[in-house]
């Protein structure tokens, strides 16, 4: 399993998905309770207070965590696992200010490992949370009074580890969904040009033999062979132009088409300046792979209102209004899009939007 599957969330197309945080922030309700025993505690007012204090900075720590894990995306990120190593950090010392109540932030410590630790790590947290709650009972002696938070502790664990798991198989099936598309995308357009040039290139090779074989023997018949020949290549090279032509046209028109249709159901205003038929032929496919990735980032991650699409002869941009790319890593797809157009001579740029705000996406040619 890569270690860089994506996060709950980061492949949502949908508005509802900017609101996955709540998925966090409701259960934080539940730290009500060792606050209050905290807060009620046999012992000088100074540390019920500390011991309420740890509480909240426990629950701040999980939502600023939770969001970081929302807007990154990405598991290997040290930033998101230092999150971890606090709130573990923050119930080491609960559990001298709090004493057995700070097992209470046992299933939050699970919960947040399966959804933001690589794999196999969130297992392992998982595994460390659960048996380190069981020997601070056993410690303690406390089973009788603690056995049923044992066996919430590990529902909870064994639960959000399978749903991390279910999600992660989903994310390798859509993968390998796409690269059967993409394979077949190819072979049609093989197939496509070879019924466009296997003829042809039979009849040239056939006729080129025969002009070789004339040109000692009947002038004039081999001159006939060989205009024969020029007409039959110029014929060929319009089928070929013509029938790429159309398939990077459509491809990039359609490419429009569906990223109005993305943007505009996540509530996002989208403007178009140009025309597919504005962009040169030679440039139509890796433009409509750029406005796709585009448009899924703006969709997934930006929180835009709006988004701008300008289509010109030797380039694309896209621009939004959303939150930018200032201390953002680069996904998989972004990378990916980067190595494919600067193979074709182009030119890639991302970065802050125009006003300094937002996010442009730009590939270009030089004209």
């Amino acid at each position: 399993m890569s270690t860089a599957t994506p996060a709950i969330g980061s492949r949502a197309s949908n508005p509802w998905a900017r609101w996955g945080w709540l998925m966090w922030v409701v259960w934080l309700l539940f730290l009500v309770f060792p606050a209050v025993s905290a807060f009620q505690a046999d012992r000088p007012l100074a540390l019920r207070v500390l011991g309420v204090g740890v509480v909240v900075v426990f629950g701040a720590v999980y939502i600023i965590g939770a969001w970081r894990v929302m807007e990154s995306g990405d598991f290997s990120s040290r930033t998101v696992g230092g999150f971890f190593v606090a709130l573990l950090a923050i119930t080491t010392a609960g559990g001298v200010l709090l004493g057995l109540d700070a097992l209470a932030f046992g299933p939050f410590l699970a919960s947040f490992a399966a959804f933001s630790l690589p794999a196999p790590w969130h297992w392992v947290s998982g595994a460390v949370v659960v048996l380190g709650g069981v020997a601070v009972i056993l410690a303690a002696d406390a089973f009788a009074a603690w056995g049923g938070f044992l066996v919430i502790l590990v529902s909870v664990t064994v639960g959000v580890n399978v749903v991390r798991f279910l999600i992660d198989q989903s994310y390798d099936y859509d993968d390998v969904q796409q690269g059967l598309v993409l394979a077949q995308e190819r072979e049609r357009v093989a197939r496509d040009v070879h019924d466009v040039l296997g003829h042809s290139l039979t009849v040239l090779s056939v006729k080129a033999g025969l002009a070789e074989r004339l040109i000692d023997v009947d002038r004039e018949r081999a001159r006939a062979e060989i205009a024969e020949i020029g007409r039959i290549a110029r014929e060929s090279l319009g089928e070929v132009r013509a029938t790429v032509g159309g398939l990077r046209a459509a491809g990039l028109a359609g490419e429009l088409a569906e990223a109005r249709a993305a943007l505009s159901s996540a509530g996002i205003e989208v403007h178009v300046d140009g025309v597919p038929a504005d962009v040169d032929p030679s440039h139509r496919t890796v433009l409509g792979w750029a406005l796709r990735e585009a448009v899924t980032n703006v969709v997934r991650h930006s929180r835009a209102a709006r988004c701008r699409i300008g289509l010109v002869a030797h380039a694309l941009t896209v621009d939004d209004d959303g939150v930018g790319v200032a201390g953002q890593r680069r996904g998989h797809g972004l990378r990916g899009l980067e190595e494919r157009v600067t193979e074709t001579g182009a030119t890639f740029t991302l970065e802050v939007g125009p006003g300094g705000q937002g996010t442009r996406l730009r590939v270009s040619w030089p004209t």
